[in-house]
């Protein structure tokens, strides 16, 4: 059977088993804490440390206060005052402290019981999530039923080239259950006409919701769970994938002059431009369109630069005109959806991360991937580009469980 497993921000650990960096650290007079603590914020900043607290307050025995703070972090090497930032040692000396060695949790707490465990190695800072993506908590039966259909779907598209087995992406919005756009791996297209960007071609239609009855092609007959891993001799078999090998586009230059290729064509890549010219075909007036021209509902759009807006007669204006107009543009700017904001995306192979930066900018609400990328997953394997906290947009990343015999 299939089944959903949400991918965390950070590896999974045991709260009492938190991976831990060491700091040095010195113990301060109370009186100097403000000046101390803005001078090595200035000289060593603690970067990746964020969620760590400069300063440790323990009470000694006789209710005696002492603090603590941490200097910087340690070095690997053995002379550590060759390794300080500049002004460290000469804080050291001025103020004469007695340095130790200490270890702090590396990464920010998820939970409470983790921020506990934490702190009693050092004081951290603790923020639940302020934002609550459905399916972290598990998934309804219905809501399983439709990821197995979507991520159906991107299986057989990556299967259906050349013989060669590719990466696929498909954009859906989950809030009426539509395919907002499909692709495959374009790095190498030999047959440009081919492989050109489809639109769906009832998005101009009435739009329908996907009908989850039907049967999803067999999908309910795989009863053998995948394995966590592949075997180096599966991998092999899967060197047309473009996020797999996301520099081999370098290492063989394509044969054919007839041909056309793009090392940056991607399947979430072009999912994405797919996206962006669905978009221009339904909101025409809102934006720049393309360089050809597209007859919709009978009218003809120019392509290729912003626009034009046709000259007015003010003076033949009446107060009803005035109305229609911005009832027109307010219709027009409220009903085109922000990049992919609120969409999932479904992909056969764990992205890269070019196309997982991709995402982020796309404001991409869910992640769902079926087979892990061990030579340069982003969400997971080599990365995990969703933790990143300096980043403006988090996505919630999940792992669809298959079988590799779906491929």
């Amino acid at each position: 059977m299939w089944d959903v497993v949400h991918i965390p921000d950070k590896p999974q650990s045991a709260p009492n088993q938190q991976p831990t960096v060491n700091v040095l650290a010195a113990a301060i007079e109370p009186k100097l804490t403000n000046a101390l603590i803005r001078r090595l914020n200035q000289i060593a900043p603690l970067e990746n440390l964020r969620h760590v607290k400069r300063v440790q307050k323990k009470q000694l025995e006789g209710g005696n206060i002492q603090l603590s703070v941490i200097l910087c972090v340690a070095s690997e090497e053995s002379n550590e005052s060759c390794s300080m930032p500049d002004g460290v040692q000469e804080l050291i000396n001025s103020y004469q402290l007695s340095v130790f060695e200490t270890k702090v949790c590396q990464y920010a707490a998820l939970s409470k019981e983790e921020w506990e465990e934490q702190c009693k190695l050092w004081p951290t800072s603790y923020h639940p999530r302020t934002y609550n993506i459905d399916g972290i908590t598990g998934f309804s039966n219905e809501d399983s039923r439709s990821i197995f259909v979507f991520m159906n779907m991107a299986i057989h598209l990556a299967k259906s080239g050349s013989g060669s087995v590719v990466n696929a992406a498909v954009i859906v919005d989950p809030s009426v259950k539509q395919v907002i756009a499909t692709a495959h791996d374009q790095v190498f297209s030999w047959d440009a006409t081919a492989n050109k960007i489809t639109l769906e071609t009832n998005c101009l239609r009435k739009r329908e919701t996907l009908d989850l009855s039907t049967d999803s092609e067999g999908m309910e007959s795989h009863k053998t769970l995948p394995s966590t891993c592949f075997q180096d001799e599966t991998k092999q078999l899967y060197t047309g994938v473009s996020c797999f090998y996301p520099w081999g586009w370098a290492e063989q230059q394509p044969v054919h002059s007839s041909g056309c290729w793009h090392p940056l064509r991607h399947a979430a890549m072009v999912a994405i431009e797919s996206s962006a010219a669905r978009d221009r075909l339904l909101f025409p007036s809102s934006g720049e369109i393309q360089d050809d021209s597209i007859d919709v509902d009978s009218r003809k759009y120019s392509t290729g630069s912003p626009a034009k807006k046709q000259k007015t007669n003010i003076q033949k204006i009446t107060g009803n005109d005035i109305k229609n107009i911005c009832e027109e543009d307010l219709h027009s700017s409220s009903d085109r959806p922000y990049l992919c904001t609120g969409y999932d995306i479904y992909l056969v192979w764990e992205p890269c991360a070019m196309c997982a930066m991709a995402l982020v900018h796309q404001r991409i609400r869910r992640i769902f991937y079926a087979f892990p990328n061990p030579n340069a997953g982003a969400l997971g394997s080599v990365h995990r580009l969703q933790g990143e906290r300096s980043l403006n947009h988090h996505y919630a990343v999940f792992r669809v469980m298959v079988p590799e015999q779906v491929l």
